[in-house]
């Protein structure tokens, strides 16, 4: 049935009219226009290279012509050309060719208003340090008190948590399987680790959610048999609690019941045919101090793999009440991902899309400077996501505050995404993030495997770049003073100077609050380790 689908149409019609255009109509003309449309359809239904193409064979066509001349119909038919180019697009069509081992060359200059508030540049030096091995990591998880400790070396440029279920199975495969190549980490995102993530052996940031998938009892509450079953396997290297998501954060989930298929309910360890529900908040914990000894306990049962936490800024006081349960438990977690309100996600109401969540800038300074103001930056690494794409997206962020990044976006560009906005129709073109085992099939593994590899390799060179024409040798040098901003056609600031940072202790001098940033002088003395709500 699925060749008699509108996906189809151009083809079967082809294939129908060649035989009738010979032997009722007798007309050669029509069947030789009808055999080569056939033969088109054939090959694009063969062929690995392209998911449009077999999914839409000899239609995908139409859509790349029409993207061939779309620089020249933007020239003369378009005057804004912003309408005709959002966020995504350059940076989809770099993700694009570095994945593909295309040129990411581009002549003629910036295609930005350089006079633009908000535009954004990194200084170089006139004696450029040579160009690094552009395989940077950073060491999280050391613990020379803890002889059970197992640190692990990430890459500073990782696979952002997405579950399996909101994305295919096949582009799970191939994305553990260019982490695998590319020696990076791939976060499961809550929906835990299934039979898919395991396939290739890479390594994998297992991330666990109000749900508890796959380390939950019956009812929903968190098992530890399950959590060490999965903990303690060699392929898993740190554990992510998840308090909130940049996308919607403050909402739970609910994966309704005909969706919840065999395959997915023993992956998240559900019962299938039932809701898969994933409340806002957690059952194991209800203050910072016992959300520091479950992550403790975490650690612990994982035999002492990197723990740590992700989260979405909401209340200030909120993040801050867990820093003073640091503080006053001395518990620590290894690291803290700090996830942007301006990051993607499967399917989110608008209002929370839009309009929930603190930015990532905003965000990764306030726990930034928060670590520091505590005394504690030097214990704990902070990842970011949100938007991060290229190598100046991760070169700004590290510059910022973040010790590594994470993208979600920019992988499922390299796996052939092309933001159709489909995800929560199970429509999904590419196969990338749908069940429906025929779309998904126009995804081939080894061809996307391969991709996934390059895009990250590719990027982290071009960083290697970036920072060796700053005079670096490696991203963790970036200071708010390489980072320059346009803040009116006129004036430019460094961020260093643009934005707010602590000093090492200053938060824990209760006559220094007077002269701190507003949110550390109103929000600091509401906060407590007891609780998450503030003090009256």
């Amino acid at each position: 049935m699925q060749l008699f689908s509108m996906r189809y149409l151009t083809f079967t019609l082809s294939v129908l009219t060649l035989p009738l255009s010979l032997f009722l109509l007798h007309n050669w003309w029509i069947a030789l226009v009808a055999g080569a449309l056939t033969v088109v359809g054939i090959c694009d239904l063969r062929q690995t290279k392209r998911a449009l193409r077999r999914n839409y064979p000899i239609l995908a066509h139409f859509r790349f012509f029409f993207e061939s001349i779309r620089p020249e119909i933007r020239q003369y038919f378009l005057e804004d050309d912003t309408a005709a180019t959002p966020f995504s697009r350059n940076q989809r069509s770099i993700v694009y060719q570095r994945a593909k081992l295309d040129t990411d060359k581009r002549p003629f200059g910036t295609q930005l208003d350089v006079y633009q508030a908000g535009y954004e540049w990194i200084n170089h030096s006139i004696q450029p340090a040579p160009v690094p091995d552009h395989n940077f990591r950073i060491d999280i998880g050391n613990h020379p008190d803890c002889p059970r400790a197992q640190p692990y070396a990430a890459s500073v440029f990782n696979i952002s948590a997405m579950s399996f279920g909101a994305l295919s199975a096949n582009a799970i495969l191939a994305l553990n399987g260019g982490a695998r190549i590319g020696g990076f980490m791939h976060d499961t995102g809550e929906g835990s680790i299934s039979r898919y993530h395991r396939q290739n052996g890479g390594d994998l940031v297992w991330e666990i959610g109000s749900g508890y998938f796959g380390c939950r009892n019956e009812d929903g509450t968190f098992s530890e048999a399950n959590f060490v079953a999965n903990a303690c396997t060699e392929q898993v290297k740190m554990i992510e609690l998840k308090l909130s998501q940049g996308a919607k954060p403050g909402h739970g989930g609910v994966l309704p019941g005909p969706k919840v298929t065999i395959e997915i309910a023993t992956t998240r360890g559900v019962m299938p045919g039932l809701d898969c529900v994933s409340p806002p908040t957690h059952s194991a914990f209800s203050t910072p101090l016992e959300m520091l000894a479950f992550i403790e306990r975490l650690r612990i049962l994982s035999g002492g793999k990197p723990t740590g936490f992700k989260l979405a800024i909401g209340h200030p006081w909120e993040f801050f009440g867990i820093v003073k349960a640091m503080l006053a438990s001395g518990i620590t977690p290894d690291f803290i991902v700090v996830d942007g309100g301006e990051g993607g996600t499967g399917a989110a109401p608008v209002e929370f899309t839009d309009h929930v969540g603190t930015p990532l800038q905003e965000a990764l300074l306030l726990v930034h400077n928060t670590l520091v103001g505590a005394n504690l930056r030097d214990k704990i690494k902070v990842g970011a996501s949100g938007k991060i794409i290229t190598a100046f997206d991760i070169a700004r962020t590290i510059a910022l505050g973040a010790d590594w990044c994470n993208s979600a976006r920019g992988f499922m560009f390299a796996l052939g995404c092309i933001q159709s906005q489909s995800c929560h129709t199970d429509h999904c073109p590419t196969g990338v993030a749908t069940q429906d085992k025929w779309r998904q099939r126009a995804l081939v593994v080894p061809d996307k495997t391969k991709r996934v590899a390059h895009f990250h390799q590719n990027t982290l060179k071009a960083l290697a770049q970036l920072i060796a024409a700053a005079g670096l040798t490696h991203p963790s040098q970036l200071k708010p003073h390489h980072l320059v901003r346009r803040i009116s056609p006129n004036q430019v600031k460094l961020a260093s100077a643009l934005l707010p940072y602590l000093e090492a202790g200053e938060l824990l001098d209760p006559s220094q609050l007077s002269r701190l940033p507003p949110v550390f002088g109103l929000y600091w003395p509401m906060a407590q380790a007891e609780s998450f709500h503030p003090l009256s």
